[in-house]
């Protein structure tokens, strides 16, 4: 779940900071919630999937443990020693070259949302490379108030709090967020850089990559199921 867009992070906590200034303890920490069985109420059962932007494996491990193909793929080397039991790549998304295709491509952690337009179109164009005739890219976008409902908290039920401060605008269409972690026994904080895509504005960008939406998987429409176009 490594993200592109990503400034900077600092903290309390452990463990080592990846060369793009991603804290793998952090991540390593983050529970599983709901996203694999959203991903797996939209896809066949067994498919081969492509993770992109995968991390320590919080969500290809129990993507394994449903019965799917997991082909992981992160810019850390640091984030893919954590993952068992998928193949690993270890390349930037926008230029990654898997050597084939796959039945879904999965771009979730809200990278489509960095702020760096010509980084965002080489993701989607990955995606849309990678994707085999008849298959899927789900992808996991911003809720409409990201940037605006701001501060707020989250309370997770396994005992860590998650806090998103503030949006601050620092120009071209871009935010910079800030957010906070707090454990019990650790905190981080976590500064990047952020694009707001209205609902237009991300299917014009699937659009440029030859994909369109085939149907929006939750009510908040942050959760979306694209095809080729």
């Amino acid at each position: 779940m490594s993200l592109e867009m990503r400034e900077g992070y600092g903290g309390t906590g452990p463990g080592a900071i990846t060369p793009d200034g991603c804290a793998v303890d952090l991540y390593a920490r983050l529970p599983v919630r709901e996203e694999p069985d959203i991903i797996a109420a939209a896809v066949p059962a067994g498919a081969s999937i492509l993770e992109l932007g995968s991390g320590v494996g919080r969500m290809t491990h129990p993507l394994i443990e449903r019965g799917f193909t997991v082909t992981a793929v992160d810019e850390s080397a640091e984030m893919l020693e954590r993952v068992r039991g998928a193949r690993t790549i270890c390349s930037p998304v926008e230029a990654l070259d898997a050597g084939g295709t796959f039945d879904v491509v999965l771009l979730a952690s809200f990278l489509v949302h960095t702020g760096d337009v010509a980084v965002r179109q080489g993701m989607l164009d990955t995606c849309r490379r990678h994707v085999a005739d008849g298959g899927c890219v789900l992808i996991q976008r911003e809720g409409p108030d990201y940037h605006t409902n701001l501060p707020r908290e989250r309370v997770d039920p396994s005992g860590f709090t998650v806090r998103i401060v503030s949006a601050e605008p620092v120009g071209d269409g871009v935010n910079s967020v800030r957010a906070e972690y707090e454990f019990p026994d650790a905190a981080w904080t976590h500064t990047f850089l952020a694009r707001p895509l209205t609902r237009e504005q991300f299917e014009e960008a699937l659009a440029q990559a030859g994909l369109k939406v085939d149907r929006y998987l939750t009510d908040d429409q942050v959760w979306v199921r694209a095809v080729p176009a």
